[in-house]
């Protein structure tokens, strides 16, 4: 399911908000790309608006077109742009040191993840030294917010309403993943907001276990969350909070490096 479209504006101002919005579509795109048709129904555009707000956007090279599948994906300008605002707003500059020494404490493999729409994105992964690994989520993996313990961390952040409605929007996408996941999410977040922490009891592949942590902006809303996963021998009741413990503490070191960007001398901007 893709993001709801910009607001409509008027005049010029029309044109760069639907421009800003078919970027940020073919941002949420991934590996795979978006084909001009899905980018027309989820913008709510018609194809050939779409098609010369992308041309427009291709020559300041923020977009680019595969020349096999024809599909659109993000530019090298973009990418550029990206790397500019990373030490300011990227949330994976800030938890990487966190991630580093909690893979070398617990040995597991630790995993950050980022809201998307009604989606997570796995933004990175770090392994610890602990031979027997999970890979049920990889580094660059999309999934329907709730599934999987980063994922759901993030959604138990969230407003009660909010994420009791986000949840029943993504059910049919949970279901298509495992049988019966939904309706397990639903008791998986009831109990990730008693407790502070997610946790994912190989409700997707057996055996592979995750806890998560979210991590909120200075307004709440959560902006990531960090999470340890590991086979299911390695996540005892005992054990589980102690991870819970760790990962509490890493994930606000992280929110305090957020909560600084807010106090940097703000500048005029002409």
């Amino acid at each position: 399911m893709m993001d709801a479209p910009a607001p409509e504006a008027t005049g010029g101002a029309q044109a760069v908000a639907r421009a800003l919005s078919l970027l940020s579509l073919v941002g949420r795109g991934g590996d795979a790309g978006l084909a001009l048709g899905q980018l027309a129904a989820a913008s709510g555009l018609t194809r050939p608006t779409v098609r010369r707000l992308l041309l427009a956007l291709a020559a300041a090279r923020m977009v680019e077109q595969d020349r096999r599948s024809r599909r659109y994906h993000l530019g090298p300008e973009a990418y550029l742009l990206g790397t500019f605002a990373a030490e300011r707003h990227g949330i994976l500059h800030h938890a990487r040191d966190s991630m580093l020494r909690l893979a070398r404490q617990t040995g597991d493999t630790l995993l950050l993840t980022v809201p998307q729409g009604d989606h997570t994105l796995c933004l990175e992964r770090i392994e610890g030294d602990f031979p027997i690994r999970t890979h049920a989520l990889m580094r660059g993996d999309r999934k329907p917010a709730g599934v999987g313990a980063g994922a759901l961390a993030i959604l138990a952040a969230l407003p009660a309403p909010e994420g009791d409605a986000l949840l029943r929007r993504v059910a049919p996408l949970a279901e298509a993943l495992a049988p019966g996941l939904a309706p397990a999410l639903a008791e998986d977040l009831a109990q990730a907001r008693a407790t502070g922490h997610a946790l994912n009891p190989g409700r997707v592949v057996p055996g592979s276990w995750g806890l998560g942590v979210a991590i909120l902006w200075p307004d709440g809303r959560p902006a990531g969350a960090l999470s340890i996963a590991a086979i299911e021998n390695r996540m005892g009741e005992a054990r589980q909070a102690e991870l819970a413990a760790l990962l509490h503490r890493e994930a606000r070191l992280v929110e305090a490096r957020l909560a600084a960007l807010d106090t940097q001398p703000k500048r005029n901007i002409a």
